[in-house]
């Protein structure tokens, strides 16, 4: 079966940046999903399962570098049943998060999006500072947001009301989609948005109904899906990133529910994602102000009178020290890892005959 590559994304963009080898004795696939085993891709010549070129794996010096669902990538058949992987080109937009737990370094979620869905639910997962965490994520990546407000079916119409104020109380002007899945309530809205050609990503917490949502995207049960726990807390149920294709030509990428969602290198998705705390900010009498005690700080000023709230500010200065601390641990780190490849190939040299 044949696939026509513009129906899974590949536009004038990616062509431009394609290189000749691409073009020419390569060809240009899209990673659908990504395994521990492998890849599976899919370009004109249908999809198969997918590995690296020995000389591409050991070309790589980070796992940034290596293919993440979205991404396209320049492959040749090995067989029918077998593509390799010789590249990855270009990215126009990566979600990408610091690796959980205590290594200082980047875990690439999907590439190449155009919306990112952020799902939260009405119930038991609704947090706005969460949501600030992921808007500033998606910013950072050039991705555009959107949240999606789920299970509004187990809640009355006033408390979905008093829920969208709390985002719009924090400053959040992004769309706000409340939906269904029982009932199909909002659905419409959604599907509208879902554009043929464009890609987009879901996000969000175990248990708030992202794989629900996708089967009924896709008119089956692709997806496993189980109740949440007792106590509201989510249950695993997708295990991988995968590209989907749904009947109106929209492409979704639906991810496992994230308990980390660290930052780093985010510095301009903050600027993006609080761009009202940084207008005031340039109205400060300092350009250092650090908006505490400052004379003349226009920061302080929106506080005390109301016009900025205090919880969102605090949230702000959060995630701007969490980001600053990880990224200068990251530039520690990739300046360790650099002398320690100079010294490993002055040792190697020092051994040629």
């Amino acid at each position: 079966m044949t696939t026509d590559l513009q129906s899974i994304g590949f536009d004038a963009w990616f062509a431009e940046r394609a290189s000749p080898q691409v073009l020419g004795e390569q060809a240009p696939a899209r990673v659908m999903a990504v395994d521990r085993s492998g890849y599976l891709v899919r370009g004109e010549h249908g999809e198969s399962p997918a590995e690296l070129s020995g000389k591409f794996r050991h070309a790589v010096e980070s796992s940034p570098d290596l293919p993440c669902v979205g991404d396209w990538v320049g492959v040749e058949r090995a067989s029918p049943e077998l593509a390799i992987i010789h590249q990855v080109l270009p990215r126009r937009s990566v979600l990408r998060r610091k690796r959980p737990g205590r290594a200082v370094e980047f875990q690439l979620l999907a590439a190449n999006l155009d919306v990112a869905l952020i799902v939260q639910s009405c119930h038991f997962d609704f947090n706005v500072r969460r949501l600030e965490r992921y808007l500033v994520v998606a910013r950072e990546g050039g991705i555009e947001p959107v949240v999606l407000l789920s299970k509004t079916d187990l809640v009355t119409a006033d408390e979905l009301d008093g829920l969208i104020g709390l985002i719009r109380a924090a400053g959040i002007q992004e769309p706000v989609l409340p939906f269904s899945n029982p009932t199909g309530a909002g659905l419409d809205r959604l599907q509208e948005l879902l554009a043929p050609g464009r890609t987009s990503c879901l996000l969000g917490s175990s248990g708030v109904g992202k794989s629900t949502l996708v089967n009924r995207l896709l008119g089956r049960d692709a997806l496993e899906t189980r109740e949440v726990s007792g106590t509201g807390e989510g249950v695993h149920t997708t295990s991988r990133r995968q590209l989907l294709l749904l009947e109106n030509g929209a492409i979704l990428i639906d991810t496992p529910g994230m308990r980390e969602l660290g930052l780093l290198g985010a510095g301009d998705g903050l600027d993006e994602s609080f761009a009202d705390i940084q207008e005031l900010a340039g109205r400060c009498r300092f350009g250092d102000c650090a908006h505490a005690q400052e004379p003349g700080c226009a920061v302080r000023a929106a506080l005390e009178s109301g016009e900025l709230d205090e919880d969102r500010f605090q949230s702000y200065l959060k995630l701007r020290r969490e980001s600053e601390f990880h990224d200068l641990s990251y530039v520690e780190k990739r300046k360790k890892d650099r002398e320690l490849g100079r010294f490993y190939r002055s040792v190697l040299k020092g051994k040629e005959p």
